[in-house]
């Protein structure tokens, strides 16, 4: 079984994932913008069985807009979130596309709270589900 592994800014935190991603997505939402300070988020999912990380962490939870919680796992040197954990997908473990550093990491199947998607932003593919 392939591994990816993600990273930090600094290279103090990093998260191997075993496999495939079970879905990789963006999502438009006014929190993910926030966090991540671009137009949207975009991120790949696994089971946690097939996620280490390694390194120091700190945490921080969110409450979305419809009561759900995020709970962010940054590195405490340089800031960077490499993983996250949803209250509406137990079981898995979310991590930052970003993180890999990898231009050719599979694209997103996925698109997610496409109302408050930038008017100039585009989510590309014929097998793309959109979802508002």
């Amino acid at each position: 079984m392939s591994e990816r592994t993600a990273s930090c800014s600094c290279g103090a935190l990093s998260i191997t994932c075993a496999g495939d991603p079970v879905r990789v997505s963006v999502c438009h939402c006014l929190a993910c913008q926030q966090r991540t300070g671009s137009a949207f988020a975009a991120q790949a999912r696994w089971p946690l069985e097939r996620a280490r990380l390694s390194g120091d962490f700190t945490e921080w939870t969110r409450v979305g807009d419809i009561g759900g919680r995020a709970t962010f796992r940054f590195c405490p040197r340089c800031g960077s979130t490499v993983a996250y954990v949803v209250d509406a997908m137990p079981g898995v473990i979310a991590v930052p596309l970003g993180a890999f550093a990898d231009p050719a990491f599979p694209p997103p199947r996925f698109s997610v709270y496409e109302a408050r998607q930038h008017a100039w932003v585009a989510v590309l593919g014929d097998d793309v589900e959109h979802v508002d």
